[in-house]
């Protein structure tokens, strides 16, 4: 069977739990095997461009040392993107690059639930060397640090809150989690406020499922 890894490049067991429970929809009858591997020297959440930069290496090397058909990196700052993909001949895909390139389908102009403020810069940097600047309505933080984000209704209330502005006030007519950790609320925050809802991990594995699908050897 064809065999897909997903790598939470922080350290924290129960984001990597999360994000595999929210990928049990893609696991169907023909589809490759949907494994997740937690990064043990990652940072417990990746928050900051030191924690960005400091999983570079340690993510390339993880997917170099573990055969798999693609790869896919669990975190939406997308770290080690571009090593990773010089470093193995598989696909190698981004979870924000994947859920940008998902909300183009489903709608005019995007809006990113941001972690905390300080992920928005690392945000803009990805839109804009993607060329996606005119689709983006607006980047909006919970303020909310990572290894919170499995915390209770009130996180819930808080994404509705966030994403409430980024449609209202923002023109936003599709949403994007902008975390891991966060595919779990897809359906809720979808029901709430009457819009599409991008999990980016979902997104990337979905892409990573067609490109093994249809064989192709690695993505650019």
């Amino acid at each position: 069977m064809k065999r897909i890894l997903v790598l939470n490049p922080n350290s924290s067991a129960n984001i990597t739990e999360s994000m595999d429970r929210a990928l049990d929809v893609l696991r169907l009858p023909g589809n490759p095997e949907i494994v997740t591997a937690t990064l043990s020297e990652g940072p417990p959440g990746i928050e900051t461009q030191a924690h960005v930069e400091g999983v570079v290496i340690p993510t390339a090397r993880y997917f170099a040392e573990n055969p798999a058909d693609a790869y896919v990196i669990g975190c939406f700052s997308d770290p080690g993107l571009h090593l990773a993909r010089e470093t193995v001949k598989k696909p190698v895909l981004g979870i924000a690059e994947s859920a940008f390139l998902t909300a183009l389908g489903l709608g005019h102009r995007f809006g990113i639930v941001a972690i905390k403020k300080g992920s928005i810069g690392r945000h803009m940097r990805n839109v804009r060397q993607l060329g996606l600047e005119s689709r983006l309505a607006g980047d909006r933080p919970l303020d909310i640090g990572v290894t919170d984000v499995l915390g209770d209704n009130a996180v819930i209330e808080r994404i509705v809150e966030v994403g409430t502005q980024l449609r209202d006030i923002d023109g936003a007519d599709v949403l994007i989690l902008g975390c891991a950790s966060m595919g779990g609320f897809r359906a809720e925050i979808e029901d709430r406020l009457g819009l599409p809802v991008v999990d980016p991990t979902q997104a990337a594995v979905m892409r990573a499922i067609s490109l093994v699908t249809l064989g192709y050897a690695r993505a650019a």
